[in-house]
C-alpha cells in the first residue's frame, strides 16, 4: 500500500482504472447494435433508447448521488457504485428480451451515477489546486480509454462468441476491481470522516450556495451543450462507420471510438497539465482557454457535411476530440475553484444530471433525424452546438468568474 505523498497518485491510478470500466460498461452496447437489431428485433428508435434510458436514469440519480457524497464517505461510495454497476453489467449479459435489456440500462444509470461525484471530489480532497487539474485529467483519460476498450472488446468478442459474453467478462472485471478498491481507497483527512455523516449544511442551503455562483450556471449550460454532441458520437458513431464504410462489428466499434478517445485522452492529459500551469498564474484564465479550445473544435465537424472519405473524417474527428477535451478538462477544476469543499460533490452531481439529460435527448434526436439527414448531417450539426458552448464560456470569463473567485477569497 502506498502512503504519504505517493498515495494521492496511487489513488488517481486506481480511480482511473475504475473510470475506464465505468465508461467501458456503458458504451459496450453501441458496438453490438446490429446484433441487438437482429436478435431482439430493435428499431433505430429502440436502439436510441438503449443510450437514452441509461442517461436519463443517471440524470435522475445524480443530484442525490452528489448530496450523499458530500455527507458520507466518498471512498465507500466509489466501492459500492463499482460493485453495483458490475452486477448490473452481468445481468445485461443474460437479458432475453429488448425490454429486459432496456431495464438493465435503467439500472446501470442508477448504479453508475454514484461514482463520478464521489470520485472527482475524492481526487480534489487529496490534491491541492496546483496538481488538481492534472490528476482530474488523468482520471478523465481513464473514462476515454474505457470507451475504446468497451466498444472494441464488445465488438470483437461479440463476433467470436455472441453479444452476451462481453458483458459477462466486463462484469467480472468490475467485481474484482471492487474488491481491490475496498482495501485500497481511503478518504482524505479533513473534509470527511470515513463511514460517518459530515456536519454539513441542509440541502436547501447547499443548493442556494451552488446556484448563487454565476460561473457554475455558465458551466452547467456549456456542459449540457457539449454533452449533446459527446453522447451522439458515443451512441451512433460505431453504426456510422459500419453503415458508411461497411466494416465488421469489431472494426466499427474500434474505429467509432479509437480516434475520438485517443485524441480525448491526449487532450485531457495535456489540457490538465496546461490548466494547472495557467492556474498558478491566474485561476480565471482556465475559463478563457476553455472557450478558445471550443472555438477551435467546432469547425472540425463540418467535414461530415461534404466528405465520406475515411481518412479525412477520422482526422477531423481526432482534432475535434483533442480540442474539445482540452476545453472540457477545465470544468471540474473550475467548479472546485469557485465552490466550497462541502458542496463540490453536489455541484458535480447536478452537472452530471444535466449533462446526461441533455445527452439522452441528443441520442433520441439523432435517432429521429437519422432517416432524413443521415448520421453525417447530424454529426455536422454538432459543430454549431459546440460553437455556442464556446460563446457561453467566453461570457462566463468576461463577466462572472473573477467575481466568484474573489467571493471565495481566491486570487483571480
Amino acid at each position: 500500500m502506498f502512503s504519504g505523498p505517493r498515495y494521492k497518485w496511487y489513488l488517481v491510478a486506481l480511480l482511473t482504472c475504475n473510470a475506464a470500466l465505468n465508461y467501458g460498461d456503458r458504451t459496450a452496447t453501441s458496438a453490438v447494435f446490429p446484433l441487438f437489431r437482429a436478435e431482439l428485433h430493435m428499431s433505430d428508435v429502440a436502439l436510441a433508447a438503449i443510450g437514452s434510458f441509461f442517461l436519463w436514469s443517471y440524470a435522475i440519480g445524480s443530484p442525490l448521488a452528489g448530496l450523499v457524497a458530500d455527507r458520507f464517505s466518498r471512498s465507500r461510495l466509489v466501492v459500492w457504485s463499482l460493485a453495483a454497476w458490475s452486477v448490473v453489467t452481468l445481468l445485461t449479459g443474460i437479458s432475453q428480451t429488448a425490454n429486459q435489456l432496456l431495464g438493465t440500462r435503467i439500472l446501470l444509470g442508477f448504479a453508475e451515477c454514484l461514482y463520478l461525484p464521489a470520485a472527482v471530489a475524492l481526487i480534489a480532497d487529496h490534491h491541492p489546486a496546483g496538481s488538481r487539474a492534472t490528476a482530474m485529467g488523468i482520471h478523465v483519460a481513464g473514462l476515454n480509454v474505457g470507451m475504446v476498450f468497451g466498444a472494441a472488446l464488445a465488438g470483437y468478442m461479440a463476433e467470436q462468441f455472441g453479444w452476451r459474453i462481453p458483458f459477462l467478462v466486463l462484469g467480472g472485471i468490475g467485481l474484482a476491481l471492487a474488491v481491490l478498491s475496498h482495501f485500497s481507497l481511503r478518504d482524505a483527512a479533513g473534509p470527511l470522516v470515513t463511514g460517518q455523516a459530515q456536519s454539513s449544511p441542509g440541502v436547501r442551503q447547499t443548493m442556494r450556495e451552488i446556484f448563487r455562483v454565476p460561473t457554475y450556471l455558465v458551466l452547467l449550460a456549456e456542459a449540457m451543450l457539449v454533452s449533446v454532441g459527446t453522447w451522439m458520437f458515443a451512441n451512433w458513431l460505431p453504426l456510422y462507420y459500419k453503415e458508411t464504410f461497411h466494416m465488421s462489428l469489431a472494426g466499427a466499434g474500434f474505429s467509432g471510438t479509437f480516434m475520438l478517445q485517443v485524441a480525448a485522452t491526449a487532450g485531457v492529459a495535456f489540457g490538465g497539465v496546461a490548466s494547472d500551469r495557467i492556474a498558478r498564474r491566474s485561476l480565471k484564465a482556465r475559463m478563457l482557454v476553455m472557450a478558445l479550445y471550443y472555438f477551435g473544435a467546432a469547425p472540425c465537424l463540418l467535414t461530415f457535411l461534404w466528405s465520406t472519405n475515411y481518412s479525412l473524417v477520422s482526422l477531423s474527428l481526432f482534432f475535434y476530440s483533442l480540442l474539445r477535451a482540452m476545453g472540457t478538462v477545465n470544468e471540474h477544476p473550475i467548479i472546485c475553484d469557485v465552490l466550497n469543499t462541502r458542496s463540490r460533490s453536489t455541484a458535480i452531481g447536478l452537472a452530471n444530471s444535466a449533462n446526461c439529460l441533455a445527452g439522452g435527448i441528443g441520442i433520441f434526436v439523432a435517432g429521429y433525424l437519422k432517416k432524413d439527414f443521415g448520421l453525417s448531417g447530424v454529426f455536422g450539426g454538432v459543430s454549431v452546438i459546440v460553437a455556442i458552448a464556446g460563446l457561453l464560456t467566453l461570457a462566463g470569463y468576461l463577466w462572472f468568474i473573477e467575481k466568484d473567485l474573489k467571493a471565495r477569497g481566491q486570487a483571480a
